[in-house]
């Protein structure tokens, strides 16, 4: 009869013993599935490790606390926001880029840090608030500032929509509805955004 080289130490599967990208994402991706099961509170490099089939020293040599953990599983999960829309007008440029933003505030990263916010406590909430705004809002100023330049090149924004308060209304208005009504913003309430306050807001000025 064949032995088997498997110790009594060694209980991994032959096939999940995976190394490099492969093992650093599926322990990332066990952190966000943590996050959401037990939240941060309950979240432990050990349960972390179980979750995703490898030893508690594997993630340990990557990570050295849970806070880099959770950082960098939310990072890796938030959707990338690249190019701005295209869509030659500015009423649908804006829909489609508050659906991008929409995207990733909902993500699974997206619902997992927030969770985060709410339990972590003051240190670690900096770090995490820094995520949410260099991930998700700074990016889609960037898209916004873009989408109103576009605009203004086509008369349908005023030449002087040029400041940074003008870029910030959107992404502030979408996380200010969301926070006061705790629920998740419609396609309705966007188009509310976008005809009742951007377009306006944008529009060139008659008279």
């Amino acid at each position: 009869m064949a032995t088997s080289r498997r110790t009594a130490h060694d209980s991994t599967p032959v096939s999940l013993r995976r190394r490099g990208p492969v093992l650093e994402h599926a322990i990332l991706d066990a952190a966000l599935e943590q996050l959401a099961s037990v939240g941060w509170t309950g979240l432990t490099m050990e349960g972390v490790a179980a979750r995703a089939q490898t030893g508690k020293a594997a993630v340990y040599r990557r990570w050295s606390s849970k806070g880099d953990l959770v950082a960098d599983a939310l990072r890796a999960g938030l959707p990338e926001v690249t190019e701005p829309p295209d869509q030659g007008c500015l009423r649908a440029d804006l829909i489609e880029l508050c659906g991008r933003m929409r995207e990733a505030m909902y993500s699974r990263s997206g619902h997992a840090l927030r969770a985060v916010l709410d339990e972590c406590d003051r240190t670690e909430a900096e770090r995490f608030v820094e995520l949410i705004l260099g991930g998700v809002v700074e990016p889609g100023k960037r898209l916004m500032a873009e989408v109103v330049r576009r605009g203004i090149e086509r008369g349908e924004v005023r030449a002087d929509a040029t400041g940074e308060l003008l870029v910030d209304v959107l992404p502030a208005m979408m996380m200010y509805r969301h926070k006061m009504t705790g629920a998740d913003l419609r396609e309705h309430d966007l188009l509310e955004v976008i005809d009742q306050v951007m377009l306006p807001l944008l529009s060139p000025r008659s008279g």
